[in-house]
């Protein structure tokens, strides 16, 4: 079961908890003068008692919302081609899709979305982050995010309509759906750079192609027409892939293990400072930028790490080029 903490209050009701974060030195690479930081999460003053010994804490950094509705035209075909759960061509690859949960089909789909490909959908993904990111019910998920030890918020009023309907109407989820349906990808930039054409010669070089999958087209069945029959290039393959210890919460989301994440899409990786005001990437925001979340690669990544790490300073300037081309 997943789950936010939330350290702040309603009328009625008391915060889960104050959560502290610290950043750890890991180590440093003396080949590229990086010193990698973990963050620590600390969880003091529990509103309502201790936590399970079992439970898991993991941060969490907004993944960017672009080209989503591009990604949720790509058939499932096309996706499970590129899995080898069993890695059969023993290249040390061995994505797979995760299968998850559809609230409003009632049955196993395959998921595409978070951060461990726990939501099938952007009307499902919608409707999860107002009910746990910001406490609101839906027609799918018409309860408030409280535990059984929560009673004051369970106590509290939840905001519904005298005859039961939810705060947020299916004509708004339809709005926001559209909204994240329809945000696009922006055009790459000095694609004709000599620096930047080396740096994706150095990225296949890597083999990084082989979970960031560069392109896709879309079907022609998309939810808009403009979807439809679309070249894309998300440099994803959205499947599972496990990346080691070093990145590992132990945290489990459906079939996804603790050391396994679903592939980011790279797309707009150039702009992320511009468009959300900082440059901190991986699921915990532990990178402070590109070099350092290639750096983080372990497990399945492993081989392609080390050849960045083999790389020359000026192969690795024109590899971080071409991904902030992107």
């Amino acid at each position: 079961m997943a789950g936010h903490v939330e350290p702040r209050r309603c009328a009625r009701g008391q915060g889960a908890g104050r959560v502290r974060c610290a950043d750890g030195r890991v180590s440093r690479w003396h080949a590229t003068s990086v010193e990698l930081r973990q963050p620590t999460l600390r969880i003091t003053q529990l509103g309502y008692g201790p936590m399970h010994p079992d439970t898991h804490i993991s941060a969490r950094v907004a993944p960017p919302m672009i080209g989503l509705g591009l990604l949720e035209a790509i058939a499932d075909d096309a996706i499970l081609a590129n899995a080898d759960p069993d890695d059969k061509n023993a290249d040390g690859i061995s994505g797979r899709p995760n299968w998850v949960w559809d609230d409003a089909q009632q049955k196993v789909v395959m998921g595409r979305f978070g951060w461990k490909a726990g939501q099938p959908n952007l009307n499902q993904q919608n409707v999860h982050a107002f009910s746990g990111d910001m406490g609101l019910t839906t027609s799918l998920r018409p309860f408030d995010d409280c535990t059984p030890a929560q009673t004051d918020c369970l106590a509290a009023p939840n905001g519904n309509g005298p005859d039961g309907e939810p705060e947020v109407s299916d004509n708004i989820l339809r709005l926001v759906e559209f909204y994240t349906r329809n945000l696009g990808v922006p055009a790459r930039r000095k694609v004709d750079d000599p620096q930047v054409l080396a740096g994706k010669n150095l990225f296949f070089q890597a083999g990084c192609q082989q979970c960031h999958t560069p392109a896709f087209k879309t079907r022609s069945d998309a939810a808009e027409p403009e979807l439809a029959n679309q070249e894309i290039r998300p440099y994803s393959d959205l499947l599972l892939h496990d990346m080691g210890e070093g990145l590992a919460d132990n945290r489990t989301e459906f079939q996804a293990t603790g050391s396994e994440w679903r592939t980011p899409p790279l797309w707009g990786l150039g702009l992320t400072g511009t468009v959300s005001g900082h440059t901190q990437l991986l699921h915990d925001g532990r990178a402070r930028n590109a070099l350092e979340a290639i750096l983080w690669h372990g497990g399945e990544a492993q081989a392609a790490q080390r050849q960045v790490l083999a790389f020359d300073a000026q192969q690795r300037e024109a590899l971080l080029a071409f991904l902030n081309s992107l």
